[in-house]
């Protein structure tokens, strides 16, 4: 009888060991895949604000700025772009951070709360990025409506026909929508992916944790 309870409590100790190792595999698999997933987040928004950075040298929009004559409102479209930029680059840097955090850290704690962080941030990202697009849209169409020579005629035609300029007003809010519609599935194709991924980690962290 002896023996056997000796047997017994070696089993157990045993036992424990084997799950303590299979906790410890699995945390530095959800590590190493959580550093990975937000490393991608991080690329590809340096991809985006590269592409739209480079977008604007490319896109020459010298004739229309000329075309309007009111220097009020060039100041006001550079100060939205200067802005937008150093709003992106913000979010870009907290991504990095966030990944820098998630690469070292050795606690699970601190894994957990930079995965809810980055998920948070991300979110606020994309619903940034969205309204942008509706601000700017709508900017581009009033300053080429209103400021723009070109359309002095289609002013007049519009003006005199309210038919036709609740018609246009309609056109416009569908292209708008028809864009931020794009843009939203481009983000939840990119990041919701990668923030469903994360997310599946930061549970299966809470399991570990618990």
């Amino acid at each position: 009888m002896k023996e056997l309870d000796l047997l017994k409590k070696d089993w157990k100790k045993n036992s424990d060991s084997f799950t303590q190792i299979s906790e410890n595999e699995i945390y530095k698999m959800i590590h190493k895949k959580s550093s990975s997933i937000v490393k991608w987040i991080l690329i590809i928004s340096i991809l985006e604000f590269s592409f739209w950075t480079f977008s604007n040298i490319f896109i020459n929009t010298d004739d229309l700025m000329r075309k309007i004559k009111h220097p009020e409102i060039v100041l006001a479209l550079d100060i939205l772009t200067y802005f937008n930029y150093v709003v992106v680059l913000f979010f870009v840097i907290n991504f990095y951070k966030n990944y820098k955090t998630i690469s070292t850290t050795v606690a699970t704690k601190i894994l957990m709360n930079a995965i809810l962080r980055t998920r948070k941030i991300v979110q606020y990202y994309v619903w940034y990025n969205l309204a942008m697009i509706v601000v700017i849209s709508i900017l581009s169409y009033f300053i080429a409506f209103v400021y723009n020579p070109d359309m002095e005629f289609l002013r007049e035609k519009l003006s005199a026909d309210g038919k036709a300029m609740v018609f246009t007003i309609g056109i416009l809010i569908l292209m708008t929508l028809g864009l931020v519609g794009i843009f939203w599935c481009f983000y939840r194709l990119l990041y919701g992916t990668l923030l469903r991924r994360l997310y599946s980690n930061y549970k299966e962290l809470k399991k570990i944790d618990f």
